[in-house]
């Protein structure tokens, strides 16, 4: 099954657990995460197939990256979902580790690690929800993007602001 691959590198490079010869992660546990992401996900938002997860059994179908049922909204928005609970797994663990020790002039301080495990987290969940507030509103492809020649704040600058200032120059 494609899934299992594809899914599994994206959420890979999210969390930059790349370096081939010491994951962090086991494929299987990725995999398993990933299915209860896409419950999770598959429960947020309607796609356009209807997809059966088996945690048990560690199946997903339709298979989303296939090119007969390719889904690519559902795969993005699994996978950001998939990185926001591994990061927000490794900031419980961190954060028993989170400690400042000071001995004369010597200090170790590793609360740093969980802050920006935090930081990282919230931009990851960030992205998934406003990513689920797009498809939810346009069912449009995440990551996809409409460039039209208006902008709302075109019209404005148009009225306030000639081509040639006093300057001689020209604004753009």
């Amino acid at each position: 099954m494609a899934w299992e691959t594809d899914i599994t590198t994206i959420v890979r490079y999210l969390i930059s657990d790349v370096d081939s010869g010491s994951f962090k992660y086991a494929d299987s546990r990725l995999q398993t995460t990933i299915l209860v992401a896409a419950t999770f996900v598959n429960n947020a938002v309607n796609f356009n197939n209807e997809y059966t997860i088996s945690l048990g059994s560690s199946t997903l179908s339709p298979d989303p990256t296939d090119t007969a049922t390719k889904e690519d909204s559902f795969v993005t928005l699994t996978a950001l979902k998939t990185a926001c609970i591994l990061i927000g797994g490794e900031i419980r663990l961190e954060s028993g580790n989170a400690i400042s020790i000071k001995d004369g002039p010597s200090a170790i301080d590793l609360r740093g690690v969980s802050v920006t495990l935090a930081a990282l987290h919230k931009d990851l969940c960030a992205k998934y929800d406003a990513a689920v507030l797009d498809y939810a509103a346009g069912r449009s492809i995440v990551g996809h993007a409409v460039l039209t020649p208006f902008s709302p704040g075109s019209d404005n600058v148009r009225r306030t602001h000639s081509n040639d200032d006093r300057r001689g120059g020209y604004f753009y």
